[in-house]
């Protein structure tokens, strides 16, 4: 009998189809509906430490007439991160209950201490496993690339100290040299690393001539960034890989699995066609693997090889290939 169970997040998964983190998995109506569908695991909307800060912000500014002194803005800063909190560790309280399926918390923070915090109390509330959302645009020209690297590698160690459950992290590529980072973050102890974060990018009105955000969704040609450093890196890691962005057909999550990637995580997907595309993404999977003679995913994961020594070589042969020969 065909077997689609992949593992990841240092867990057995089902499947290897994962809901990634997104708005859609922040209520447990959704959730129960996405565990229905067939996911291999749920990742729940991200728990922003900025979001807290903007709560904050957007208090001050109600109650700027007032004046209100530095005690009770502690005061009210407590209370909005732990109303937070406690919602947050509720959600997975109830997913858990409510749910078979592995319910994967996950949290982004811009200070040291609270990803200790956030991370010991998601742990405490019954989280399966703990995504670090690692979302750092290197924008900043002051900034050293050693200095945002540190970033990664501190928080890593700092939430793997204090907790025992499984702990992943989702990258992006915005580094100098990403298969080393990629490498050595595998390195560090953590069970998965998902390829890539998508950043909302900005866009231009020209009519307005002004500065909009693009589509938050991804395009099913999204998925080639991810699964040329999937194809590259697979084979050298010490934890498996994940990838997400721009994987909406099953036929896209198969190249992923062929290239070495244990999961993928959806969302874009979901919005687009409804949280049942994850059970046609499994059906697509179980089709291919019957049409093909695999049992298991371990059968054929990984088979296309792409590493680093013919990698580049690859890509100008390719380019001179079809450059050369084709005239405008």
């Amino acid at each position: 009998m065909i077997n689609i169970s992949t593992q990841f997040f240092g867990l057995k998964l089902k499947s290897p189809v994962v809901a990634a983190s997104s708005s859609m998995t922040s209520n447990l109506d959704q959730i129960k509906k996405i565990a229905h569908a067939g996911a291999g695991a749920i990742v729940l909307k991200s728990l922003f430490e900025e979001e807290i800060h903007m709560q904050l912000q957007e208090e001050l500014t109600r109650r700027k007439p007032f004046e209100p002194d530095e005690e009770y803005l502690d005061y009210f800063d407590y209370i909005i991160k732990d109303e937070n909190l406690k919602n947050y560790m509720q959600l997975i309280d109830q997913a858990k209950k409510e749910t078979e399926v592995p319910i994967i918390a996950s949290v982004s923070c811009i200070s040291s201490s609270e990803w200790i915090s956030f991370a010991r109390k998601l742990e405490e509330a019954g989280a399966d496993a703990l995504e670090l959302n690692l979302f750092l645009i290197p924008s900043d020209a002051s900034k050293s690339s050693d200095y945002n690297e540190m970033f990664y590698f501190d928080t890593v160690k700092k939430v793997l100290e204090v907790v025992d459950i499984p702990v992943t992290v989702k990258i992006s590529h915005y580094f100098s040299n990403l298969a080393k980072i990629i490498k050595e973050l595998s390195a560090t102890g953590i069970a998965g690393i998902t390829l890539f974060n998508r950043f909302y990018s900005p866009d231009v009105d020209i009519e307005n001539e002004l500065a909009i955000t693009a589509d938050a969704l991804s395009a099913p040609s999204e998925y080639l960034i991810p699964l040329r450093w999937t194809g590259i890196m697979a084979d050298q890691l010490d934890c498996p890989l994940a990838a997400t962005t721009g994987i909406h057909t099953a036929e896209t999550a198969i190249k992923f699995l062929l290239s070495g990637a244990n999961a993928v995580q959806v969302s874009s997907v979901l919005y687009k066609e409804g949280v049942e595309t994850i059970g046609k993404l499994n059906d697509g999977i179980l089709n291919w693997m019957e049409q093909k003679g695999y049992e298991k995913i371990d059968d054929f994961r990984g088979k296309i090889k792409l590493n680093t020594k013919n990698a580049e070589v690859f890509e100008r042969a390719q380019f001179m290939k079809y450059f050369g020969e084709k005239t405008f």
